[in-house]
């Protein structure tokens, strides 16, 4: 059993306290919270001790769980590392590319591990759609939300889009050659929707869209290769695969067929709708976390895919820029 608290008691802070609370893998030894309010509802909620110094915090645990407000990620993990205690992070790593670097280079110095909390590698849907994913050369995403002023800190890349980025570079195994994108503040200070387009070394192509001024809420994502579709719902946890195959003798007169004329033969379109095994994804990755320290394993989702991530929603910022000015 690992000794861990928690920085940061907001709505998914929460969450983690009460996962943690039940958890046979931890202690929750308490937590820590600026908001002297915040702090007080939530020690009588859950019971469990508010510390009023962040770093006797630190001190009385194995590890930290970050579910802060992003600007304050860096600062948390470091004075984390600089213990040596194993640092837990929800996304974005950090607020900055620069910030990432330097925890990383942090925690090789102090060899702790760092987790990264992309929740999306832990959705049951995914989970069932993984192995069926082999080459995808057009990916395109759409993760749409109701406003909700509690993630207006951030822009939408960093807030939503990074959930996908990260899918995408963990299932394309090459490297992002162009990134074009645009984006529109409408309710806040930074981008309340934004599009981006990703091109890669070995021509697959990603088109992200994200939204937190929607009237619907949708996480969906749909994966192209030779001879397969696969759609995942991240939102409804569902996974569909359709395979195209080569029909030899006589068609079955029950399958959906496609002939191609021109004596290019008859297709066959097979539907697979793959067991989506229901989980908590967030005691999961808390799990997975737990496993990597024990275990001297890497995370699964490690601070290098954080980074990532990261570097890749500053670049599709960067890219914004232009369109938001105009907007």
């Amino acid at each position: 059993m690992l000794k861990i608290g928690v920085f940061g008691v907001g709505h998914l802070g929460k969450i983690h306290i009460s996962i943690l609370k039940r958890n046979k893998n931890f202690e929750l030894v308490g937590f820590y919270d600026s908001d002297k309010v915040k702090t007080k509802e939530v020690e009588k909620e859950f019971g469990i001790k508010a510390f009023s110094d962040p770093d006797e915090l630190i001190s009385a645990v194995d590890a930290v769980d970050i579910v802060t407000n992003t600007i304050a990620h860096y600062n948390c993990a470091v004075d984390s590392i600089k213990k040596t205690k194993h640092v837990f992070i929800e996304k974005p790593l950090t607020y900055t590319v620069e910030e990432a670097a330097s925890l990383i280079k942090f925690a090789q110095e102090a060899n702790v591990k760092i987790q990264v909390g992309h929740v999306e590698r832990f959705n049951p849907a995914f989970n069932a759609a993984k192995s069926y994913i082999q080459n995808p050369m057009f990916i395109e995403t759409h993760r749409l939300a109701l406003f909700n002023p509690r993630g207006t800190d951030v822009s939408v890349v960093l807030d939503l889009m990074i959930h996908d980025i990260d899918i995408v570079l963990s299932t394309v195994k090459s490297n992002v050659k162009k990134i074009s994108a645009s984006g529109v503040s409408i309710v806040s200070s930074s981008p309340d929707i934004a599009n981006a387009r990703l091109e890669f070394d070995n021509g697959c192509v990603a088109n992200l869209t994200a939204s937190r001024i929607s009237l619907k809420n949708m996480r969906k994502s749909r994966f192209f290769q030779k001879d397969a579709y696969i759609s995942v719902d991240f939102l409804d946890k569902k996974t569909e695969v359709i395979r195209i195959t080569d029909v030899l003798g006589e068609p079955d007169p029950l399958a959906i067929n496609v002939d191609l004329g021109e004596g290019r033969g008859i297709k066959q379109i097979n539907i697979e709708k793959p067991e989506v095994v229901l989980n908590n994804a967030i005691e999961d990755e808390l799990n997975s976390f737990f496993d990597a320290i024990v275990n001297d394993k890497n995370p699964l989702v490690s601070a290098e895919d954080g980074f990532n991530a990261l570097n890749v929603a500053h670049a599709i910022l960067d890219k914004m820029k232009t369109t938001v000015n105009q907007s």
